[in-house]
């Protein structure tokens, strides 16, 4: 069974504490667009940022999404 997003959420936020996430279903219950801004992001190439959420997901990219639109970026200073 697919994951919820506030499911999805609550795996990233526990595997990267400081991230905002997004989540929303595009299509189907298995198709979600995700967007993750965290300022432990900083200094990472965005393949390491897109790995570091895909970490956080951990057996949910394995088998229960079937395709994830992901964004990733660092909190704009003030």
């Amino acid at each position: 069974m697919p994951p919820t997003p506030q499911q999805l959420i609550d795996l990233v936020q526990q595997g990267i504490p400081d991230a905002e996430v997004q989540v929303r279903l595009f299509s189907g219950d298995d198709h979600f667009e995700m967007d993750v801004c965290a300022a432990s992001f900083a200094g990472k190439s965005r393949v390491a940022q897109h790995q570091m959420v895909y970490a956080a997901l951990g057996e949910q990219m394995k088998a229960a999404i079937h395709a994830l639109a992901l964004k990733t970026s660092i909190p704009k200073e003030k």
